[in-house]
């Protein structure tokens, strides 16, 4: 018998994004305004943004990551996502929730990024 609260085998740890939704492209390019302080690349290309996930009300929920949980911005970060996201036309209302699941490791980096960071 498996416990209920295990995540089944094959789920993804990182929820899926609505990819085909029309205002994705916006949405993403919205996060990619947004830069961690410490890091010259924007938070899309790290791989901070796990998530954007929008329904068909024009909802966005972002689920996003730190590089650390001890990020000094991480109190204002979500504020600066919500900001980036909240003027994009068609937009009802943004959410953004935090998670440490799974972990922010480097290879979570777009190319972009690692050739911005010379790790290539």
């Amino acid at each position: 018998m498996t416990n209920a609260s295990e995540p089944l085998e094959g789920t993804p740890l990182i929820a899926p994004s609505s990819v085909s939704h029309p205002l994705y492209d916006a949405v993403a390019d919205a996060c990619r305004s947004v830069y961690d302080p410490e890091i010259p690349v924007n938070i899309y290309e790290l791989g901070l943004i796990y998530t954007i996930d929008i329904n068909d009300e024009n909802d966005v929920k972002i689920i996003m990551t730190l590089t650390a949980p001890g990020c000094p911005v991480a109190g204002e970060m979500p504020g600066w996502i919500v900001d980036a996201i909240s003027p994009v036309p068609g937009v009802k209302s943004v959410d953004v929730e935090l998670t440490w699941e799974p972990p922010w490791g480097m290879e979570m980096m777009s190319d972009e990024a690692r050739l911005e960071l010379g790790f290539m």
